[in-house]
């Protein structure tokens, strides 16, 4: 689909109507790694999230699985509780306090749950650090990215893939242990399983390896409804992450100790950090945007450079909206 640009002129010098897709060819984003306080956190929300996913279907109660959907014989277990079918009110009014706790945490703290819990964020952390300890930092990446086919390159992509395909079976077979006990599942390694249970390993397991190691930032730009309706629970008080342009701009480099207000310069050096670092590689200083799933390492890389140059110190933060930014629903890039 196309349409004329606003940009240019409706026609050219021959008579031609000027015309741009309304599509960009998708780019690959390299992220950058960074080390921080922030990003701490993340890791810490990383190993609970994880160990509760992949330890809950093996933990006893009573001689019988801890936490079990048993669809078969229509029965929830949940440690010493049993819910039957009659007692859906109970997973309808949890669903609901679900629901209104993250509208809330929304409201308050912004992203939270897209930044620390949300699994595509977690799996995604997870991928790519298997990533940076295969194929290296940024530049190593890049460069073997463009490189041409050497035994070294489809070395380090065979064993990437392998493991990423061993999480991401390992994850299709927890799930399914939730559903099915897990002791039946082991018993049934390797060719014994049920024509549902292998379907739903491989489901699961190949949507894990797939939106974790390939689309990753394309699943919150275009799957995810959670980013589309975001914007209408913010308000002046919500906690998100801000540029501050009156002290930012004009942006430019310039040394360490240099006079910048003699210069005309602003406070941002315009070193493009904060893109490199984002996760859907938007820049956050056009404003707070829909495709914004995990903007804590702005923070990070900015607390990296504090302690090179003083002038950064406060140019990013989470905070409420500065005054003159609008609480008006979040723009899409």
């Amino acid at each position: 689909m196309t349409e004329p640009s606003r940009n240019s002129h409706p026609a050219n010098s021959a008579g031609t109507q000027v015309e741009v897709s309304f599509y960009e060819k998708h780019k690959k984003i390299y992220i950058r790694d960074v080390k921080g306080w922030w990003n701490n956190w993340r890791w810490v929300l990383v190993w609970i999230t994880q160990i509760l996913f992949y330890s809950a279907p093996w933990l006893e109660w009573n001689g019988r699985q801890a936490v079990l959907l048993h669809l078969v014989e229509r029965k929830f277990y949940l440690f010493g509780l049993v819910l039957w079918p009659q007692d859906v009110f109970y997973l309808a009014l949890l669903l609901i306090i679900s629901a209104y706790a993250l509208f809330l945490f929304t409201a308050i703290a912004g992203r939270l749950f897209c930044g620390y819990a949300c699994p595509q964020t977690v799996y995604t952390e997870i991928f790519m650090w298997v990533e940076n300890r295969i194929e290296g930092d940024r530049s190593a990446r890049m460069k073997l990215d463009k490189g041409s086919m050497t035994a070294r390159k489809l070395r380090l992509k065979a064993v990437k893939h392998a493991i990423w395909l061993v999480i991401s079976l390992w994850t299709g077979f927890t799930l399914v242990a939730y559903f099915t006990p897990g002791n039946e599942l082991l018993a049934a390694l390797p060719f014994g399983f049920s024509g549902w249970e292998l379907f739903w390993t491989f489901f699961y397991g190949g949507f894990c390896y797939m939106q974790a190691g390939f689309l990753r930032e394309q699943v919150c730009k275009y799957m995810c409804p959670y980013a589309r309706f975001q914007g209408v629970m913010f308000d002046p008080d919500t906690l998100i992450i801000t540029y501050d342009p009156e002290r930012g701009e004009p942006r430019g480099a310039r040394k360490k100790g240099a006079d910048v207000k003699n210069a005309g310069l602003g406070d941002c050096v315009d070193c493009g950090l904060c893109v490199a670092v984002c996760p859907t590689g938007i820049d956050i200083r056009k404003g707070s945007n829909t495709n914004v799933s995990a903007v804590v390492p702005a923070l990070m890389f900015a607390t990296l450079l504090w302690t090179r140059l003083d002038c950064l110190a406060g140019l990013f933060a989470i905070q409420p909206r500065m005054p003159w930014q609008s609480i008006s629903p979040l723009r899409r890039s």
